[in-house]
Order: C-alpha cells, then sequence, then structure tokens
C-alpha cells in the first residue's frame, strides 16, 4: 500500500511538470502569434541538431494547443471575436 502511495505521488508530480511544460509552451506560441517575437532555438540547441529537433518539437505542441484551445473557444457561446 505504501508502495502505491509513493508511485501516485511521483504520477502526480510528473504529469504537474508535463502541464506546466506545455503550459509554457503554449505561452510562447501566443507571444509569436501576438507579438511575432520567436523563441531562438539555436541559442538552446547551439550545434546539437537532435536538441534543436526536440525544441522545436516541443514548441510545435504549443502550437497545437494554441489551435485547438482557439477553435473550442471559438465555437463556445462564451467568447466574442472582436477583430
Amino acid at each position: 500500500m505504501v508502495l502505491t502511495l509513493g508511485l501516485w505521488s511521483k504520477l502526480g508530480r510528473l504529469s504537474h511538470y508535463a502541464f506546466d511544460a506545455v503550459l509554457l509552451s503554449a505561452f510562447l506560441a501566443g507571444m509569436k502569434r501576438s507579438t511575432g517575437l520567436t523563441f531562438k532555438t539555436d541559442k538552446v540547441a547551439g550545434e546539437n541538431k537532435e536538441v534543436g529537433k526536440w525544441v522545436d518539437k516541443y514548441l510545435g505542441v504549443g502550437e497545437w494547443v494554441m489551435d485547438q484551445s482557439v477553435a473550442i473557444a471559438g465555437s463556445s457561446g462564451w467568447f466574442d471575436r472582436t477583430r
């Protein structure tokens, strides 16, 4: 029983970190869309192309989350488009 509770605690912490990471990625995607400011992936990756691919995939998750959020909000009755 104690082992199970410890496992749930670790799983909860991992899901919290994952949610925070997606939230940060979506924030960066929103910044890109509203201001045009783009995160410089080459600063993080340097010469390592593999890290650059992972960072691009991570930022792509934020773009996808933004797309889905806008689609859901646009189809609900709780939001109005002002532009």
